[in-house]
């Protein structure tokens, strides 16, 4: 049994081009000292003493900042090449958060948090346009996944030891974040430093004749589409614990732990899943986990067990991995060496757009209606979401038959 545990893992791991673990270790080393954004309410509220209005609108900052961060790697990854915008992002923001350990006037905070955003959410469509770039479109399920797990990895890491660092000092939050920036951009030189001049040799009939994304009617309806689930998966940081906290009874000590149900099946199970669905076409399963993932969500209500509550955190982490590493992948497969950038930047920015709406329109209907409506309204949505995916799947036959 344990030897053929291994194969499967052997497996899901294998045939991966070396870049593409360069680059999710890149991702795995930034995002393991990602801690000031997740501390950043405390931080002004509690260090700074500002009132939770204030420190409110300065997080509202970062998230506007990031719809034109991505929007901007996204473009210049096509111009300059993805290596260079993620060099660029990853020693850039390590400035910024440096810097921002010395600032205490909140107009200061709120002008270095907007350009934070702007630099710092470039990377993602970058190192995305990156792996797409190195990587075979069959294998590009699993190269995404891998980033995913990196991502995943690097996230059990630095909230941890940013909640350790924060009981000291927070401005140490800044230093720690700011110089696995630099890290990782060091590292990113050294793997990538006789590459960085090479911008992709595009053509000029092929750059004239590459379909931008916003005439591309399928991929906007399947960003819509992209746009609802993000509101529904975001929930799951604003809502869901304040329900689990205020209704449930379930202090943060149990909260945590429901998380980390999430992060471990991701690490466990994501990859050999994908590895296993890469033969199919991907937009039924996409739709399949959009659904998976707005039923988990909804089954809330119907129970108030501290079991319960962890069976839905399964359901909708199934949802979560059979949607999201497959939606990217889908978009690289669909875009051109001439516009990748652009759509994979406009993907990260429908991401960032719900990343700012989902907690105002979500903690509105709570508090307007309860949150029982709220968790039931997302089960009709999943409907919704299933339908369309497939309506798209009928769109890309139908292109692929002319």
């Amino acid at each position: 049994m344990i030897s053929g545990l291994f194969n499967i893992y052997k497996r899901a791991y294998s045939g991966l081009p070396r870049q593409v673990w360069e680059l999710a270790a890149v991702q795995f080393i930034n995002r393991a000292g990602a801690m000031v954004i997740v501390y950043l309410m405390l931080y002004l509220t509690q260090d700074l003493n500002l009132n939770p209005a204030t420190a409110g609108r300065i997080i509202s900052l970062y998230g506007l900042g990031a719809v034109f961060g991505t929007l901007l790697g996204g473009w210049l990854s096509d111009e300059w090449g993805p290596i260079r915008v993620q060099l660029f992002s990853l020693v850039g923001a390590g400035v910024i958060f440096c810097a921002l350990a010395f600032v205490h006037q909140v107009w200061g905070i709120a002008v270095l948090t907007f350009i934070l955003a702007v630099i710092a959410e470039a990377f993602r469509p970058a190192n995305a346009t990156a792996t797409a770039d190195i990587t075979d479109p069959s294998l590009r399920p699993r190269a995404f996944a891998l980033l995913r797990l990196a991502i995943n990895l690097g996230f059990a890491i630095g909230p941890v030891i940013g909640g350790i660092l924060a009981r000291i000092n927070y401005s140490l939050l800044f230093w720690v974040d700011g110089l696995t920036c630099f890290a990782a951009g060091a590292y990113l030189y050294y793997v990538y430093k006789h590459d960085l001049g090479i911008v992709k040799h595009i053509p000029e009939h092929e750059k004239n004749s590459a379909r931008m994304p916003w005439n591309d009617g399928i991929y906007l309806f399947v960003l819509f589409l992209l746009f609802i689930s993000g509101v529904i998966f975001f929930q799951i940081f604003n809502s869901w614990p304040l329900d689990l906290k205020e209704n449930y009874g379930f202090l943060e000590n149990r909260i945590g732990p429901l998380m980390a149900i999430n992060a471990i099946l991701i690490i466990l199970l994501e990859m050999p899943l994908i590895h296993r669905l890469e033969r199919y076409r991907p937009i039924k399963i996409i739709g399949l986990g959009t659904f998976i993932l707005a039923i988990g969500v909804s089954l809330l209500p119907f129970g108030t067990s501290y079991l319960w509550v962890a069976f839905t955190v399964v359901v909708w982490t199934v949802g979560e991995m059979l949607c999201f590493p497959l939606v990217v992948a889908f978009i690289a497969n669909r875009s051109t060496d001439a516009n990748r950038g652009k759509y994979l930047g406009m993907f990260n920015f429908t991401f960032s757009v719900s990343m700012i709406v989902s907690p105002s329109l979500g903690a509105w209907v709570y508090e307007q209606y309860g949150p029982n409506v709220l968790w039931h309204s997302i089960g009709f949505l999943g409907f919704f979401m299933l339908s369309g995916f497939m309506m798209v799947n009928k769109l890309v036959n139908k292109e692929l038959s002319q």
